[in-house]
């Protein structure tokens, strides 16, 4: 299984990061992708990638989420990114990167971060990972408007199946992650089931952890062990094998991610 976006560097799982990759060994995680927030979390990813002694490869991306543009000094931000992008073959993705219309953050300034963000996607062929609430209208615009074609993820996808559709055809997969356990996920577990028929080499496996708790597990710290929670949800949901849908989406993942031939960026080392 792969953990197409799990945030090992925020500090509820990097404290104990040893530990929480044994887990996720243990249940059959054999890599992850650990998105960006922030310039300093850049570090972090770094550090965790540099230290890995696990089995589970690791691969990052690099970009300035939402919630935190208003602690970065953006220039110099924007300028180490584009940076790093030219100077290291080894980032799989632009992100996490996005529109929040549930923070404060004036939405000016998230569309210029994020015009900013997709530009330097675009310069350096990489794909982005795209953070939505209440934004689809705008990020596909945003995209449209970029002439953006570099694909993508949307991150813990919840919406209708022609939201969905219009992410696909520009390029993009589906984030699935634990919405789908929880029986008031519904709406996106009727679009999941929809999709995953026609589509189904347009869907990755997410945790978000440490955030965005499976049911069952609300109150606890999430981790890419729990991932088998969202495989096996998929599995009761459309009637297959778990088996099936791991080998899917695993095929799904190495097809945006590493289709510049990028297998295993463990132990490479970035300009920070």
């Amino acid at each position: 299984m792969i953990d197409s976006h799990c945030h090992l560097d925020l500090p509820q799982l990097f404290s104990s990061v040893d530990s929480v990759l044994e887990r996720a060994k243990s249940k059959g995680i054999t890599r992850l992708l650990i998105p960006g927030t922030t310039p300093n979390g850049w570090h972090r990813q770094q550090v965790l990638v540099n230290s890995n002694v696990s089995d589970i490869d690791i691969d990052i991306a690099l970009g300035i989420h939402p919630y935190f543009i208003e602690q970065c000094e953006l220039k110099p931000a924007l300028d180490t990114l584009e940076t790093l992008l030219r100077n290291n073959k080894n980032v799989a993705a632009v992100g996490e990167i996005g529109i929040d219309t549930a923070i404060n953050c004036p939405l000016h300034i998230q569309h210029d971060v994020l015009n900013a963000q997709l530009s330097l996607a675009k310069r350096y062929r990489l794909p982005v990972i795209l953070h939505h609430r209440k934004s689809h209208h705008l990020l596909l615009a945003a995209l449209k408007q970029r002439q953006f074609d570099s694909g993508g993820v949307v991150h813990a996808f919840s919406g209708s199946v022609e939201v969905a559709m219009q992410y696909i055809e520009k390029g993009f997969y589906v984030g699935i992650g634990g919405t789908i356990t929880y029986p008031r996920g519904a709406k996106t577990r009727a679009s999941v089931k929809a999709l995953f028929g026609e589509f189904s080499d347009r869907i990755l496996l997410e945790t978000d952890s440490p955030d965005m708790p499976m049911h069952g597990r609300q109150g606890q710290t999430n981790e890419p062990a729990y991932l088998i929670d969202v495989v096996n949800g998929l599995a009761e949901l459309l009637e297959q094998d778990a088996s099936h849908i791991i080998d899917i989406t695993t095929a799904n993942y190495h097809r945006l991610f590493h289709r510049d031939g990028l297998s295993n960026p463990t132990k490479k080392t970035l300009a920070l």
